[in-house]
Formats: structure tokens, C-alpha cells, sequence
């Protein structure tokens, strides 16, 4: 009988939480717990990030929603790692002793993502699809490569971009 009520108020508890209209996003609620460091939510992470290398935040955001759903220790099939899908070749050339700190992550990725930016004049659709797809794919095809997957990543990043600016 005490398992019966107590069961029945974590559900009441449960469908009270989901009812609500507001959503804690995963940004919101993780912690950087890396050593050393005081713990940062994400989204100061970010902010830090987007200040030291001139990229708005909502793109950084954007670019963490869809390559990781913000889980730190996302592992792509690829091998790409982390928030911000660091392939390790990648993370070591930018200085990444480990992808799954959140910190380092977001810094390196965003470093990266400069990068694209500064190699494709600042369009943001080319950028990202150097992220995704690579710098040689973008140059050989003068765009974004007609690869599905990279013309849907570009797609769903910049319409993140929107939604967050709505």
C-alpha cells in the first residue's frame, strides 16, 4: 500500500512537471564539471566561447542542438566526440586533450567553426557545411555538396539559428 501511494505521487509529481509549458533545456541544466575548473552551465561556456572568437551565440548553440543534442559524451558512428562532434584529429590539431569536457569542446569546435567562417568569407551556410561535410567537399562542388546529409544538416542548423532569434 505505502509503494502504491508513493508511486502514485511521483506520477501526480511527474505530470505536474510535464504539463508545464516551460522546458529546461539540457543547455540550461548541465554542468561542466571539468578538473580544475569552477563548474560552468553550457550556456556560459558558450557565451565565453561566441565573446573569444566572434561567433553568436545562437549559432554555437545551433550547431551544439543538432550535432550532439547537447549530451557531452555523444559519440558519432564517424567517431566524431562531444557537444560540438570533434573528429580526435581535429580536437588534437586545436589543442584538445579531452572531447568530452564540455569546455574544451565548445571552445575547440567554436575555434573551428571561425575558422570555416574566416575560410568562406563569413557565409554561414558555406561554414557549416565545411563543418559537416569538410573545407575540400565545399571548394570541389563551389557550395555546399549535394550531399543530402550535409544540405539537411545546413538547413535544420540555420532554421535553429531563426528559431532562437524569433
Amino acid at each position: 500500500m505505502f509503494y502504491r501511494i508513493f508511486l502514485l505521487r511521483i506520477l501526480e509529481s511527474l505530470s505536474t512537471l510535464l504539463s508545464r509549458n516551460r522546458v529546461i533545456s539540457a543547455e540550461q541544466t548541465q554542468r561542466d564539471i571539468s578538473a580544475g575548473s569552477k563548474e560552468k552551465t553550457f550556456s556560459e561556456i558558450i557565451r565565453s566561447a561566441g565573446e573569444k572568437f566572434g561567433v553568436d551565440e545562437k549559432v554555437i548553440s545551433s550547431v551544439i542542438k543538432h550535432e550532439s543534442s547537447f549530451n557531452p559524451q555523444a559519440v558519432s558512428r564517424s567517431g566524431a566526440q562531444g557537444l560540438m562532434q570533434l573528429m580526435p584529429a581535429t580536437a588534437s590539431s586545436l589543442g584538445v586533450s579531452n572531447a568530452f569536457d564540455p569546455e574544451q569542446n565548445i571552445l575547440a569546435g567554436t575555434r573551428y567553426l571561425r575558422q570555416k567562417l574566416d575560410e568562406f568569407g563569413g557565409n554561414l551556410s558555406l561554414a557549416l557545411a565545411a563543418y559537416n561535410a569538410g573545407s575540400g567537399a565545399v571548394r570541389k562542388y563551389n557550395g555546399i555538396p549535394p550531399y543530402k546529409e550535409t544540405q539537411n544538416y545546413v538547413a535544420r542548423v540555420m532554421n535553429s539559428i531563426a528559431d532562437y532569434r524569433a
